[in-house]
């Protein structure tokens, strides 16, 4: 896809189509001449890690074909700018409408779950099914995009990663993405794999439950993380505590329970005890599945997750 093209599609990035913001750039929305609608990420000026990060998500998503992810309709790096051509998503990213009191209302326990088992999905493609094995490394729900019925699509594939057909894990030493959703071995030793992501899989599934952030401290719980709040209320036989108020017209009183029950299966701190995406996919879509019981969060990532606590990207 063509500067010129993209650059009448969106008015030449004029303010008024602009509908994202990030460390790397600016978001717009575009329409292109036949009417479809897309979303351009044009990198700021500055940005060397940005343009890095563009080429890596460009040769990622253009391999990828799943209902729950973003699909790519072009580039363009002509003229010293770099662009991202994406498929419009009218309700943009999940923080977006789980972190706002007026539209979170739209969500109710139906849809939470639907996004939920999505993404499950979505990350089981890229971890198992696709014809690569992919680490996503930043997911969380800035990069979870909803269409007009809120179905959702994993984005953002500039921190990815491919592992080797036998390989199960890899590190690094420049860890990035995340404080928050990032696991406790990634953080402190720079190791990924499939079960980081599950492990911010967990973060995510405990947030659209609880409506908070992962690194705010939950209403019932002041001044602990959503983590260890979750964990000591479900310990106690109080998770449906954990839930927003919005949702206790909607809730279904098994169904809410399990899923904190799995967001904490997902963020035990021993990668091994955490479950692949796999079986995840089918706690959450199945009915009568008996859970092994989580592991208690250890003191010492509780208290690195505490200090590093933050919905901020680290780049």
């Amino acid at each position: 896809m063509g500067l010129a093209t993209i650059q009448v599609a969106t008015n030449n990035f004029s303010n008024q189509n602009k509908i994202g913001e990030g460390g790397l750039g600016l978001v717009y929305k575009g329409r292109l001449a036949e009417g479809k609608e897309i979303a351009v990420k044009r990198l700021s000026e500055t940005s060397v890690q940005g343009i890095v990060e563009l080429v890596s998500e460009v040769a990622l998503i253009a391999k990828l074909q799943h209902r729950n992810i973003v699909t790519l309709l072009g580039c363009s790096l002509e003229q010293n700018e770099e662009l991202l051509v994406r498929e419009y998503m009218p309700n943009k990213s999940l923080d977006m409408v789980l972190f706002d009191s007026s539209k979170s209302m739209r969500l109710d326990c139906k849809t939470r779950r639907k996004i939920v088992h999505g993404v499950a999905r979505g990350l089981l493609y890229l971890h198992e099914d696709s014809h690569l094995k992919i680490i996503h490394r930043d997911l969380k729900a800035g990069n979870i995009l909803l269409d007009d019925d809120m179905n959702r699509k994993i984005s953002d594939f500039g921190m990815a990663r491919i592992l080797g057909d036998n390989q199960i894990v890899a590190n690094t030493n420049r860890v990035a993405g995340t404080y928050g959703y990032m696991a406790p071995e990634y953080v402190m030793e720079g190791i990924f794999s499939m079960k980081s992501d599950v492990y911010s899989f967990g973060v995510l599934v405990l947030e659209v439950i609880s409506e908070t952030k992962s690194s705010h401290s939950h209403a019932i719980e002041p001044g602990q993380t959503l983590l260890a709040s979750a964990w000591k209320l479900w310990s106690h036989g109080r998770a449906l505590e954990l839930m927003d108020a919005s949702l206790k017209q909607s809730y279904d009183a098994d169904r809410v329970p399990k899923c904190i029950h799995i967001g904490l299966l997902c963020v035990q701190e021993d990668a091994k005890n955490r479950p692949c995406m796999s079986s995840v996919v089918v706690m959450v879509g199945g009915n009568g599945t008996e859970l092994p019981g989580p592991t208690k969060l250890m003191s010492l990532a509780g208290r690195a997750l505490s200090i590093l606590g933050s919905d901020k990207p680290l780049l």
